[in-house]
């Protein structure tokens, strides 16, 4: 019996030496293990050969059985491990984008008037939008879905059932929750390359200055004229460029306030603000639903352009779009030399 041991382990050492493969060298194995039982089936009990290979075909049988079960769960093993998922490897990024990213922005990169340089402009950008609601809504996604780097949004109340016909980054399920969260959400859930910082208050003379100092320009979507009044203010002290957009039922209009550029401010165009009634808010006179989304988108439009470099922005120009009568019109803006705000301006 030690002999037919000893011949496995030589042809084993052998197929090591050789390279030859595990299949062959179990088959030459298997083979022997074969002819040992075929010497027990066909001679007698006191047969030589019988006797020295272990005088029983019961011993080969046990070990050839356990021999079977130890290759069945090798070879299963082998076959769970095939099915497990392998990670995917991790994307390396060569340059300011990864693969990902360029393919996302691809429309973009081959727009001549924005290209790589003006992505990467918009990458590196960091964009204050103040309101998340009828206006702010469409501004954000597209900023977001842009991949301007680092949105911020600032906003002091919850998601209301009323909001839903117009106010389209918030779902049903978000009613009760802070606009800010619900916009970040959904901001990064559209594009997980973006950083959204959510401020969940309401801008006030303390902070104003300290946080929009942090951006690059700002948009404005609220209906509050002392806010309008404020981030305008700031926004010219800093030299920080203002997109602001308004709504009034059917129509809306747009205008990018920098007096930096020689442009009018928000004050220039809209001195005091107006005597109660007659601006009434969206929940007093109504707002068609597509409305916001047709100004809010034009916001962000005009922050792109800004930021990349392209195009001519709406400085000292107002667009008026009736959406009623389906016209738009733009008409001109001047700076007044008696403004508060950019007056005295260089």
């Amino acid at each position: 019996m030690l002999f037919v041991f000893g011949l496995f382990a030589l042809v084993w050492g052998l197929g090591r030496l050789m390279k030859a493969p595990n299949q062959v060298v179990g088959l030459i194995i298997a083979l022997i293990y074969v002819a040992v039982l075929g010497l027990h089936v066909a001679f007698p009990d006191d047969h030589p050969l019988r006797i020295a290979t272990g005088g029983s075909a019961a011993l080969w049988l046990l070990l050839g059985a356990a021999a079977a079960l130890v290759f069945a769960y090798v070879r299963g093993l082998r076959w769970l491990k095939s099915r497990v998922h392998k990670p995917e490897p991790v994307e390396q990024q060569q340059g300011p984008f990864s693969d990902t990213e360029l393919n996302r922005y691809a429309r973009h990169i081959v727009l001549r008037e924005i290209g790589g340089m003006g992505q990467k402009r918009l990458k590196d950008a960091k964009v204050l939008v103040v309101g998340a609601g009828g206006l702010g809504s469409p501004a954000l996604m597209y900023l977001a879905a842009a991949g301007v780097g680092t949105i911020g949004v600032v906003d002091d109340d919850e998601v209301d059932n009323s909001n839903l016909q117009r106010q389209v980054i918030h779902q049903d399920q978000a009613i009760g929750v802070p606009k800010v969260h619900s916009a970040a959400e959904m901001m990064r859930a559209q594009n997980p390359f973006v950083t959204v910082r959510p401020y969940a208050r309401r801008l006030s003379e303390a902070d104003a200055a300290d946080l929009i100092v942090d951006y690059d320009l700002v948009l404005d979507g609220t209906d509050n004229f002392d806010t309008r009044y404020l981030v305008n203010k700031i926004c010219a002290e800093q030299g920080k460029p203002l997109i602001s957009g308004a709504l009034s039922q059917w129509e809306g209009q747009i205008s990018v306030f920098d007096p930096k550029h020689d442009a009018p401010c928000y004050q220039c165009i809209f001195p005091e603000a107006p005597a109660a009634g007659l601006a009434p808010s969206c929940a007093e006179a109504g707002v068609i639903g597509p409305l916001p989304g047709v100004i809010g988108s034009m916001m962000a439009v005009e922050a792109i352009k800004l930021i990349s470099k392209a195009g001519t922005p709406l400085r000292g120009e107002m667009m008026i779009y009736d959406a009623l009568y389906g016209e738009t019109r733009k008409i001109q803006l001047k700076r007044r030399d008696d403004c508060p705000v950019c007056g005295n301006a260089s």
